[in-house]
């Protein structure tokens, strides 16, 4: 792979004045930005394209779930948005992502990449079961990961210790996203399946979604760049 940025700085903020404070203290030729539901909530598109001016290229992480059409439109306004990457939830099926694909590739001049979400990485068997799913978390993913690949799109979302096994039953070309990433020193926090930045693309991670031990750190950039520096012989 020859994209040398693998690095996703989450911007979970409430408040678009603290999401652009912290892209300030950051370089857009070493990592990218997730926008997520809160902030562009509050925000709207007016905080992806402050962030597209500032040179960031943007996540959109709305991880959208509607019916084939409502959720293909939503897609294409993101791609129409620029936006970089965006994702929707493979349990939405066949029939809506492959409306979304081709929803997105209708786009002119359009490079936004297009992935779903597998199991949330906050989610363990026994939440699975409470909403009718009796299935081991890993099974449920490479069942959608496989899915979502058949249906066109680019990657999909899944923890970092899903990598491996899912790197078996998908193709190389097939990007993996992978949040719960900590730096061996950081708390887990609200996360459940967590990794080290260095196992995750050992494993075979394509790109690494890190929030709070970057955007929490005294010195932001400093947090990155040792986060770089632990990745180089990797990528």
């Amino acid at each position: 792979m020859t994209d040398r940025k693998r690095i996703i700085v989450a911007l979970d903020y409430p408040t678009t004045e603290q999401a652009i404070a912290m892209a300030q203290q950051l370089d857009p030729a070493r990592c990218r930005l997730k926008v997520g539901k809160e902030l562009f909530t509050r925000g709207g598109p007016a905080i992806v394209e402050t962030l597209q001016k500032a040179g960031f290229e943007v996540f959109l992480d709305l991880k959208f779930h509607d019916i084939p059409n409502t959720t293909a439109k939503a897609v294409r306004a993101a791609g129409e948005l620029g936006v970089w990457m965006v994702n929707v939830h493979a349990s939405g099926g066949r029939r809506m992502m492959e409306m979304a694909r081709n929803e997105l590739s209708q786009v002119q001049n359009h490079n936004t990449l297009l992935i779903a979400v597998t199991v949330l990485t906050s989610m363990e068997r026994a939440d699975l079961a409470e909403v009718g799913l009796d299935i081991e978390p890993l099974e449920h993913v490479k069942r959608l990961a496989a899915l979502t690949e058949s249906c066109g799109l680019d990657g999909v979302v899944c923890s970092a210790q899903e990598v491996s096994p899912l790197r078996s039953v998908i193709s190389d070309r097939f990007s993996l996203v992978t949040p719960g990433i900590r730096p061996a020193e950081s708390a887990a926090g609200d996360q459940r399946r967590i990794m080290t930045p260095e196992q995750a693309l050992a494993a075979g991670s394509t790109y690494l979604v890190i929030g709070r031990p970057i955007t929490q750190a005294e010195n932001p950039l400093k947090s990155l760049e040792s986060i770089e520096q632990s990745i180089a012989a990797l990528v």
